[in-house]
């Protein structure tokens, strides 16, 4: 299953260490399915959008990956790939860029041939086969048609997929140079948000979160004395102020930290996949790893 990762500490710039991808160390990690890709966004002091990432299709993909990277910004949007959709090429990698956004998603759509009709034109913001990058396409076309409104764009596109496209998850992270986006959708996958005072909730530590079976780790020692708002696919420490989002969930995080969530999208899908319905490649990449 796709990982997923995005902190911020907005308006203040952080700086970050992020192995993408940790060198295996146990039997137990070299027993599940290895990952398809990594990928990591953040944004410079003038707002551009960095992204590093890579396939992995060879062992020097691989090695770029353990790589340790230590950046600095005010949003970070982090992605382990299974594929699903599309072959391992850089332009399938997430996490995509469109218009000064970043975005990353972990889930299935299908409806591929649809979706596209109803991009239009708007597909030409696409470059490479994914269904993530196409969805992304959507939101990025919906938010400019509610007048640069991230959250409503994000709505109508999730809910335009969800009345018409078969689908199994929906669980995306978006960020902006300096606010974060994140919904849970329908209840597939779990999403689970952080709001960590400075120093976390025990006093003066820095920030150290890894994945499980050594795949991500973050290791902030700015944290120690900023505050910030974590969103990851799963749990990374032990804190017990980790929560779930609920299904249908849409989560903001603001220029100033405050943050804002509502259920947006309160039906079912109205074609929901199962596991069993999914193509074999697109079902090993929604199981757990």
């Amino acid at each position: 299953m796709c990982r997923l990762f995005g902190l911020t500490s907005a308006p203040r710039r952080t700086r970050a260490t992020f192995w993408l991808l940790e060198a295996p160390d146990s039997l137990s990690a070299q027993s599940h399915r290895e990952p398809d890709g990594t990928g990591l966004g953040y944004f410079a002091a003038d707002g551009t959008p960095e992204v590093h990432k890579a396939p992995i299709a060879a062992y020097e993909d691989r090695a770029f990956a353990e790589e340790a990277r230590e950046v600095e910004s005010a949003t970070f949007l982090a992605h382990i790939r299974y594929a699903s959709t599309g072959g391992l090429d850089m332009r399938n990698t997430h996490p995509f860029e469109q218009r000064g956004r970043l975005f990353a998603h972990n889930g299935v759509i299908e409806g591929l041939d649809l979706l596209d009709r109803h991009l239009g034109e708007d597909r030409a913001l696409v470059h490479g086969d994914t269904d993530s990058e196409r969805f992304f396409a959507l939101v990025t076309r919906e938010t400019e048609a509610n007048g640069g409104d991230v959250s409503a764009g994000l709505v109508t596109a999730a809910r335009w997929v969800a009345e018409n496209l078969p689908l199994f998850a929906l669980n995306v992270i978006l960020v902006t140079a300096d606010e974060l986006w994140a919904l849970r959708y329908p209840d597939t996958h779990e999403l689970y948000v952080l709001e960590r005072p400075a120093g976390g909730h025990h006093g003066s530590r820095h920030l150290d979160h890894t994945g499980r079976h050594g795949r991500l780790r973050v290791h902030s020692a700015a944290l120690a004395e900023l505050s910030s708002v974590v969103v990851a696919s799963e749990p990374m420490n032990e804190s017990a102020h980790w929560r779930p989002l609920a299904p249908g969930e849409l989560l903001r995080v603001g220029r100033d930290l405050g943050v804002t969530s509502r259920i947006a999208l309160p039906d079912p899908p109205a074609h929901p996949l199962t596991l069993a319905e999914l193509r074999p490649d697109a079902a090993a990449s929604q199981r757990p790893s």
